[in-house]
């Protein structure tokens, strides 16, 4: 049967009749507790929060110690794309979903497609003067806002100062041209040897395409645009797949092991990635201690540097909350607290939403995995120049999937990297009409 057409000003609440969006199905289990919190007893209000990033255990701990009306249990999950998606969609489905859930921004509208999120509005106005506009969009779907903004994602260059130099590598690249070349500087040298790894991350991907202002959707009109195969698209995925081709990059899956390995055993010299990647590596690849920096992430054009952006987060108020007003102030609270956002930037790696946390102290202290380098104001510098009108699209959980399996694809030489933008394209065009979604792309 052919999915009947709505326009766009709809398409929140048509798709919160839909229990789940595609590629979030109900296949998860195990979601305990009631609706939205454990309840209350003697005056306590008691808030679950699930969520998987390092750090935000300790958070919890410290609004616990000064909180004592409000106390929240931290439920750690599978991380998102592995799993702690499904888990939350399941549960709001059932009725059963903690308060509180770690929610990419990415993600969030699918979250709000599949009416899993509750509008706290009303509640988190008073916030929004603590925030930059743009991540607070991030948060914000057709009026309704659904949570509070943790953090950015800027991405740069970590690698390995000493085997830069060993391979004769002065500086590192400032360009994605000087890029291309050291790499075949390094492969030639050592045909074991790689600058980097292009991993299976779909969002890792998506800051490539963000860098170079390659939008993935739109709006227009009363119609979605979908644009993953557009030219823009298509010049970042020749120039990755040109790598590919001549034998210059590694292919070990994302946050592998065998990457981490490589990173140690000195195949593989650099990380392209999102701040939160650098403390990542920092407990995954303890040998290279005092030996790795951080750089910009090359750019295409050094006279206009412009960077991209790898992930970021809400903390999100999920459907049936029984206590949304508090669950909003503890979201607030971890966002813009002083003590909490230095905790996430040393464990969690953000580089924060809130305004008042871009002058932590956390963000000025000396990195002794990094040789004592003061790695945030890479990213700071950064910022500046992140397009912020990047838009996310309403099945990005399909997207995502498809995207990353393409991507892994391309590594073992399965598809191109231009001809898995095709299918992508193809296959979210479909899954967003087959959402009832007026979408134009196809």
């Amino acid at each position: 049967m052919k999915a009947r057409t709505h326009s766009l000003a709809g398409a929140v609440a048509v798709l919160t009749a839909v229990a789940v969006v595609s590629g979030c199905s109900s296949s998860g289990s195990g979601a305990t507790g009631t609706a939205g919190s454990a309840g209350s007893a003697g005056g306590v209000v008691k808030l679950d929060f699930w969520g998987w990033a390092p750090g935000y255990d300790q958070s919890v701990a410290l609004f616990n110690q000064t909180h004592p009306g409000i106390q929240v249990t931290f439920d750690k999950t599978a991380s998102g794309s592995k799993g702690g998606y499904t888990k939350m969609l399941t549960a709001a489905k059932a009725g059963n979903a903690p308060c509180l859930g770690q929610v990419g921004y990415e993600t969030l509208p699918s979250f709000a497609a599949a009416g899993a999120l509750a509008d706290v509005g009303k509640f988190a106005a008073a916030a929004k003067p603590q925030f930059a506009d743009w991540t607070w969009k991030q948060v914000t779907i057709g009026g309704q806002t659904y949570g509070i903004p943790v953090d950015t994602a800027p991405m740069a260059l970590m690698y390995r100062k000493d085997l830069f130099a060993k391979y004769g590598i002065t500086a590192p690249p400032v360009t994605w041209d000087e890029y291309a070349a050291d790499a075949a500087k390094v492969h030639a040298a050592d045909p074991s040897v790689y600058l980097g790894d292009l991993g299976n991350d779909a969002y890792n991907y998506a800051g490539l395409a963000w860098q170079a202002g390659a939008g993935w959707f739109g709006t227009a009109g009363d119609q979605w645009q979908v644009s993953v195969d557009s030219a823009a698209n298509q010049q970042v995925a020749g120039y990755w797949q040109g790598l590919l081709d001549k034998k210059l990059l590694k292919t070990d899956p994302s946050y592998d092991p065998s990457l981490y390995s490589d990173m140690a055993s000195g195949k593989v010299l650099s990380d392209v990635n999102a701040v939160w990647d650098a403390p990542i590596i920092a407990s995954s690849v303890k040998a290279g201690a005092g030996q790795w920096a951080v750089a910009p992430m090359p750019v295409r054009d050094a006279a206009n540097p412009v960077y991209g952006n790898d992930g970021g987060s809400a903390t999100a108020v999920l459907k049936g909350c029984g206590h949304a007003k508090e669950a909003t102030e503890f979201a607030t609270w971890m966002s813009t607290d002083a003590a909490s956002v230095s905790n996430l930037i040393k464990v969690t790696g953000i580089y924060p939403a809130a305004t008042s946390g871009l002058s932590n102290p956390a963000l000025s202290a000396p990195d002794a995995f990094y040789g004592g380098q003061t790695i945030f104001d890479v990213f700071k510098a950064e910022s500046a120049h992140i397009n912020t009108d990047w838009q996310w699209g309403p099945t990005m959980t399909q997207t995502s999937t498809d995207l990353g399996d393409g991507l892994g694809q391309a590594g073992t030489g399965g598809t191109s990297l231009p001809n898995m933008l095709a299918t992508v394209q193809t296959k979210t065009v479909a899954g967003m009409k087959q959402q009832g979604l007026s979408v134009s792309g196809s």
